[in-house]
């Protein structure tokens, strides 16, 4: 199982370069993304992302001090955005009540207890907790999302109704404890997901799987 993983990561690699992900200026940037991309596409993000840019307020500091109300407008592209705003409040509250809002705190708390106490925030689930922890603070947690499942179950190497749990140990046993490694394969796979492994009419004929 170990090789066939290794040998999806090669061909992956080979067929789409280094995906580079996730797409932002600071650390501070991933987790305020990682909870906007909750129930959207990341283009809709993208857009909240420069409205909070565009204000100079995508900082813990200055978004911890903007209105729930403001801060809902401004990342109104990105749905729900009322809710959203909630839960980056929910967030911040966190982030300033354990570590001061301080980012590099938080990066120096141990990986496991750090995702059971981000799992205990309101509104912040298991994809976006190890979201957080790999792409923000590089943390060897392997993310999954339904672009990791239905690959895998298509090539049944896991079944299609395994949890998160069971999809995300199924990574981490079979290989090396290594961030970079857990990030760019998790990147290949949605890369994989979006153009090929569809959840309608994929492309297996084509796909660098094959």
């Amino acid at each position: 199982m170990r090789r066939k993983l290794f040998i999806f990561y090669e061909k992956l690699y080979r067929y789409f370069g280094p995906q580079k992900w996730w797409p932002a200026e600071s650390p501070f940037e991933v987790m305020v993304g990682a909870i906007l991309t909750q129930n959207t596409n990341w283009g809709n993000v993208e857009k909240a992302i420069r409205n909070l840019k565009a204000k100079k307020v995508l900082n813990a500091q200055k978004l911890n001090q903007l209105s729930g109300k403001k801060l809902a407008l401004l990342i109104r592209p990105s749905g729900f955005y009322n809710l959203k705003s909630k839960r980056l409040k929910e967030f911040l509250k966190f982030l300033f009540s354990n570590y001061g809002g301080k980012i590099r705190k938080m990066a120096a708390a141990d990986a496991l207890s750090l995702r059971q106490a981000l799992l205990a925030v309101k509104g912040i689930g298991r994809e976006t907790a190890d979201s957080i922890l790999l792409y923000a603070l590089n943390k060897p947690i392997f993310v999954v999302d339904a672009y990791t499942k239905r690959i895998l179950s298509r090539h049944k190497l896991i079944s299609e109704d395994a949890t998160y749990d069971e999809v995300q140990s199924f990574f981490m046993r079979n290989l090396k404890n290594d961030a970079k490694l857990f990030n760019e394969y998790h990147a290949l796979l949605v890369k994989l997901g979006k153009e090929f492994c569809l959840k309608r009419r994929p492309r297996c004929e084509e796909c660098p799987l094959k």
